[in-house]
């Protein structure tokens, strides 16, 4: 494609998208993508302040008038508060140890957040409700200051020991088996295959090669005959991935058939090009709005991500389109990082659906909330005879906790013929 002016005069837009040129509409899109984008994060923001504020208002009441312990609590609460955004903003600028600690507390203080607001607006719903119909017991209300004091340090304790269970359980992936029977035909080569699903890996400062070492070594212990990546193995920027030095762990999964990936949103958020280049240099065979034949048994159609526009200024491919160059009289797998539209993806003959995006909500109680804007927020299902599987994933974005369900490698026994 040959470069307009638009891109020849904007270095910005080579640099951040990651590109050699843009169209003049592909520029326009872009740009309205931005100002959406910062819209999004102001908001964001604002409600990121609020709810601070809201819990630090609350603490701040609890403790006495006049107590030395207030300045300090202060000062403890929006350091804490700052830590994220400030790690986030220092490691765009300069990857440090210090960078890494102030990442890694604020993630921890996204969880505490979550749940020391859920813990407050609890009890001043108790409060209103008792001040219409009154029920606390007489030693309640006799000692309001103190109960709230207690209630306060009684949060904060029970809030520390849900993050630590959290990121136990976060570090401890679990294997779980899917069987999926497809009745199509096959060359008798492969009558059935062991499939092992990984999404979300999201590998960056929170998840470094510790970690992915052991899901890896977990993976091949599986002995899969193919291995599926359903996108956001990276989690942003690329640069904590490339000073671990990442890429050589994640070539340890291997398998007879090949390690196949797609983009996620998250690529894109950090580069797609580079992301891309990045996971095909390490062994990694990214299938990007493609389709390929594996070992003349079935056919895997890998679908960049639905969120490319928005950082791109350009299109996915359209699934009908894709399955255009598909032999249906195969097996069809799709990979598809985000799970939408999955009536339409069975209607144009898709077999079998293999997703990820949602982490199934990741902190309980947001699995709720997936599951209102998911079909299927997690593990298997059927759609009009189509099998899907969309897993919640083996790594965490934000807090590296799981409070509301257990990371996963899907192991799939995936037969054809029946």
């Amino acid at each position: 494609m040959t470069c307009t002016p638009w891109s020849v005069h904007n270095h910005y837009h080579k640099t951040f998208f990651g590109k050699d040129c843009l169209t003049h509409t592909s520029f326009i899109t872009v740009m309205k993508s931005a100002m959406a984008f910062f819209l999004f994060f102001s908001i964001v923001l604002l409600v990121y302040f609020s709810a601070n504020y809201y819990v630090f208002w609350r603490g701040w009441q609890a403790i006495p008038p006049g107590s030395g312990w207030r300045p300090l609590f202060g000062m403890v609460f929006w350091f804490l508060a700052s830590t994220y955004i400030a790690g986030r903003i220092l490691e765009r600028a300069y990857i440090s140890t210090f960078s890494d600690v102030l990442i890694w507390t604020g993630s921890f203080w996204l969880g505490a957040l979550l749940y020391l607001f859920l813990l407050v607006l609890f009890f001043d719903l108790l409060r209103l409700v008792n001040h219409y119909v009154p029920f606390f017991p007489g030693f309640v209300t006799g000692n309001a200051t103190k109960v709230r004091l207690i209630a306060f340090a009684g949060s904060v304790v029970l809030v520390t020991l849900a993050l630590t269970a959290g990121y136990i359980n976060a570090r401890h992936p679990v294997v779980r088996q899917f069987d999926v029977g497809i009745e199509k035909k096959h060359n008798g080569k492969h009558t059935s295959i062991r499939a092992v699903l990984l999404s979300d890996i999201h590998l960056g400062t929170l998840i470094g090669n510790g970690h992915l070492r052991r899901i890896t070594e977990r993976v091949m212990m599986l002995e899969p005959d193919i291995v599926f990546l359903a996108g956001d193995i990276l989690d942003e920027d690329l640069e904590p991935v490339i000073r671990q030095n990442s890429g050589k762990v994640l070539g340890k999964l291997q398998a007879p058939l090949g390690v196949y990936g797609v983009m996620g949103n998250h690529e894109h958020i950090g580069g797609s090009a580079d992301a891309f280049r990045y996971l095909e240099e390490h062994g990694i065979q990214m299938i990007r709005d493609s389709v390929v034949m594996v070992d003349q048994s079935f056919w895997l159609v890998g679908r960049d991500d639905r969120d490319k526009r928005r950082f791109s200024g350009r299109d996915r491919k359209s699934l009908e389109s894709l399955m255009a160059t598909t032999d249906k009289r195969y097996p069809v797998i799709l990979l598809d990082h985000q799970p939408f539209d999955l009536d339409k993806a069975a209607a144009l003959g898709v077999d079998l659906q293999l997703s990820g995006h949602t982490h199934h909500g990741q902190l309980w109680p947001l699995n709720y909330i997936t599951q209102a804007i998911y079909t299927i927020s997690h593990g298997p299902g059927n759609i009009n005879g189509m099998h899907v599987y969309v897993s919640n994933g083996v790594g965490t974005w934000g807090p590296p906790v799981r409070t509301g369900n257990r990371p996963e490698i899907v192991l799939l026994n995936i037969r054809f013929g029946q």
